[in-house]
């Protein structure tokens, strides 16, 4: 398959929407639901996801265009969030939008060429990547977490579901 940026950025412009869709109403009992210590709930992963618009996919996506692969960019703590003081879900949501809006907006204008979907960078443990690896990644990071939030809050149910938990592949992921 192709990178497609286009198609990339279909993705990338839903996420916020989506997640307000499926768990802007819910109650804090289904947005605290994890699958065990050491995992983490809806609210966290949105958190995360907000941590990664800030230091995660423009900074790196600037870094690779100024640097090139001369150096490695800067390593992301995914659970950097973990250390923030925990917003309400609406205002994570919104903050959600608000960056990835501003992170798409930059992104339109910093890459105007295929060319530059083949510049590379140096990751600091995966060592050489392409911008349009970065930016598939960012998407797919997206549907991983959606994903997750759907796994998670399905397994609250687990076994409330009886006897059909063996055709709920989700539960038994």
């Amino acid at each position: 398959m192709e990178f497609s940026l286009k198609e990339a950025m279909e993705i990338l412009e839903q996420t916020p929407t989506t997640l307000e869709s499926f768990v802007g109403g819910l109650s804090k009992e289904w947005l605290n639901c994890t699958e065990g210590e050491g995992t983490w709930n809806a609210t966290e992963v949105i958190s995360h996801l907000i941590e990664g618009e800030k230091v995660n996919w423009i900074p790196r996506l600037r870094f690779i265009l100024q640097e090139g692969d001369s150096k490695p960019f800067p390593v992301f703590d995914r659970y950097s969030h973990l250390n923030e003081k925990e917003d309400s879900l609406s205002t994570l949501l919104l903050a959600f939008k608000v960056l990835r809006k501003e992170n798409l907006e930059i992104l339109s204008e910093i890459i105007t060429t295929d060319a530059q979907l083949e510049l590379k960078g140096l990751h600091p443990a995966f060592g050489e990547v392409r911008v349009r690896e970065l930016i598939s990644t960012w998407a797919v990071h997206d549907l991983t977490h959606i994903a997750q939030i759907t796994r998670v809050i399905a397994k609250r149910y687990s076994e409330e579901v009886g006897p059909w938990k063996e055709y709920l592949g989700i539960i038994n992921r």
